[in-house]
């Protein structure tokens, strides 16, 4: 039994019955939703329509094998983006480069043309309220149409605008 002396109070100033009875949570519980979108390094069209969905069921198993739920994963020949749930015992930053670190050690395996492969040294992570889910989906299954009229660049910034991410634009692409 654990009194005063584990709260670190001097002997006698604690009396059974006065403090309310302390209830451990018994577990932890988050519901994170996030927008990850990465590029080919320099924007290059690498990723071809027969690599593609290869790719994007490599990344959605790479998020789930990390403890995440993948909701959806997209994109066109020079960047992916993944509606993915956030376990809640990882970082973003960790998750993004596991999904990019082996992703791109497994695109390298599967055509001579992607020998040279690698993405982009950033990457962009926006939250999403779990009402906006399905918006995000629908995005991300849209990719070809979304880039018959706009390019990467433009629309990473229409992410940053939308999402209020303040950025200057010299350290954005490599």
């Amino acid at each position: 039994m654990w009194g005063h002396e584990s709260w670190g109070v001097a002997p006698g100033w604690y009396e059974p019955g006065l403090w309310p009875k302390i209830h451990a949570m018994p577990q932890s519980l988050s519901l994170v939703v996030i927008h990850v979108v990465f590029s080919t390094k320099d924007r290059l069209a690498l990723l071809d329509i027969d690599t593609r969905p290869k790719l994007h069921a490599y990344l959605a198993t790479v998020a789930r094998n990390a403890g995440c739920e993948c909701y959806r994963v997209g994109g066109v020949a020079d960047h992916v983006h993944l509606a993915i749930r956030l376990s809640r015992t990882l970082t973003i930053a960790d998750l993004v480069e596991n999904l990019k670190t082996s992703s791109s050690k497994w695109l390298k395996t599967q055509s001579p043309d992607l020998a040279i492969f690698s993405w982009q040294r950033g990457y962009g992570c926006f939250s999403v309220g779990p009402t906006d889910l399905d918006s995000l989906c629908a995005y991300i299954d849209n990719q070809e149409e979304h880039h018959r009229t706009r390019t990467f660049q433009e629309e990473f910034r229409m992410f940053l605008k939308k999402y209020g991410v303040e950025y200057d634009e010299a350290y954005v692409w490599d």
